[in-house]
């Protein structure tokens, strides 16, 4: 039966296309608004064409001319630019970029969620070809669904996007495996004779954090070696976190034999925490990290981390972003390297 209320009907929109041609939104922007940097087969174009006309979708001329008129830059999207992890990426999408003749127009979110989605919004309205987001996201559907539309809606406007981070399903993703970096951390210290571990871990709701955290507990639990209760605090994902999380370790007096910061700059936090409450650093305990920023050759003792390839995480995002085909996930594994905080006991 009809509806009485044409105003109800709903309207076909470019993710109805992709759908039905069993293509990605950006497959399907491409096919139908064109684009200046990529293209699609013409059997995969008559696939989209085929579909939006059973739908009968209607193309955005607005979406047309944008896919069409685009500027030579890419938007680069961080969390936070002093951070050496964040300025690590951000110099491998600078140099992706700039062999594909494109300047970075880059913004730093502070951590916010909400500036996240209100710079995708921004770098569409300046019209740069692709996007690259960096960065953990956090276990938050509605802030992870206003991301997923802010990046959709640049997908379906002609833009590209890839991400080095958690994946999103239909965007391209440079991950890191954390959780099994994590494990091999916790497998290389069990080895050389540590038994008594704690963690000084990000907010609990930090899914890079969540990840690291659970590799090494899970290591642990299989090398017969479990984490002690009260033997992991959590703490803010930054030099202060790690700080303030190794202060409660020894307030706790836990007596751990090593601690793992899930991240190099809280691992510095922790090494200085100790240093100020006169705890000596591998003496009385031993402190590792994850992601061997550049800054680390400037601590003593050096570091023992998990090496993160990031500048090569940057390269990455950036020609998945540029390049053609469907969208896909390439994974970057860590490397354990051994330095002087964590002696063999």
């Amino acid at each position: 039966m009809e509806s009485l209320y044409p105003e109800q009907v709903r309207t076909t929109t470019l993710s109805d296309v992709a759908r039905e041609a069993g293509v990605s939104l950006a497959t399907a922007s491409r096919a139908i608004n064109g684009s200046t940097n990529r293209t699609v087969g013409p059997a995969l174009r008559e696939r989209v064409l085929a579909a939006a006309a059973r739908l009968h979708y209607s193309p955005d001329a607005n979406a047309q001319a944008m896919a069409r008129g685009r500027t030579t830059s890419l938007g680069l999207i961080v969390h936070d630019i002093a951070d050496p992890y964040f300025s690590a990426i951000a110099a491998g999408v600078t140099r992706a970029a700039e062999a594909a003749g494109l300047s970075v127009v880059l913004t730093s979110t502070e951590h916010d969620p909400a500036r996240e989605v209100s710079f995708v919004e921004l770098l569409r309205r300046q019209r740069v070809r692709a996007i690259v987001v960096t960065g953990g996201r956090r276990d938050d559907p509605e802030g992870t669904a206003a991301l997923r539309a802010a990046l959709e809606g640049f997908q379906a406007a002609g833009g590209s996007v890839a991400l080095v981070s958690q994946p999103l399903e239909g965007m391209s993703t440079v991950v890191v495996d954390n959780r099994e970096g994590a494990a091999d951390l916790a497998r290389h210290l069990h080895g050389i004779g540590y038994r008594r571990f704690a963690v000084v871990a990000g907010p609990v709701d930090h899914l890079t954090s969540r990840d690291r955290l659970s590799g090494f507990r899970e290591a642990l639990d299989e090398l017969g070696a479990p984490l002690a209760d009260g033997a992991v605090v959590h703490s803010g994902f930054t030099r202060d976190g790690g700080y303030e999380g190794m202060a409660e370790l020894l307030r706790r007096d836990a007596g751990p034999e090593v601690v793992f910061a899930v991240n190099d700059v809280m691992a510095v936090g922790a090494m200085a925490a100790a240093r100020d409450a006169g705890v000596s650093v591998p003496d009385d305990v031993a402190v590792a990290g994850f992601d061997d920023i550049s800054t680390l050759r400037d601590i003593t003792p050096a570091l023992t981390t998990v090496r993160v390839p990031l500048v090569e995480a940057g390269v990455l995002a950036t020609e998945l972003a540029l390049g053609p085909g469907e969208p896909r996930e390439v994974h970057l594994a860590g490397e354990v390297v051994v330095r002087e905080s964590t002696p063999a006991r």
